[in-house]
């Protein structure tokens, strides 16, 4: 039996921004800068649920810093 996650594997541009709660500009620029990671297919790009979580662990880690 094989669990299905409701969480996708790869989110579009547009559903990252409503995920993050950021605006698309934002995101586009953290991916130029390599602080979010994407994939691509073909012309698709694409940001894996994974890199959605390292960018949100990688803020976690940097508030942390801070203190």
């Amino acid at each position: 039996m094989t669990l299905v996650s409701e969480e996708p594997a790869l989110y579009r541009v547009a559903d990252a921004v409503r995920v993050l709660n950021l605006s698309r500009t934002v995101v586009y620029e953290l991916i130029r800068a390599g602080r979010l990671r994407t994939v691509h297919e073909g012309r698709a790009c694409r940001i894996p649920a994974s890199a959605i979580r390292e960018y949100v662990s990688l803020l976690e880690q940097e508030a942390g810093a801070g203190r």
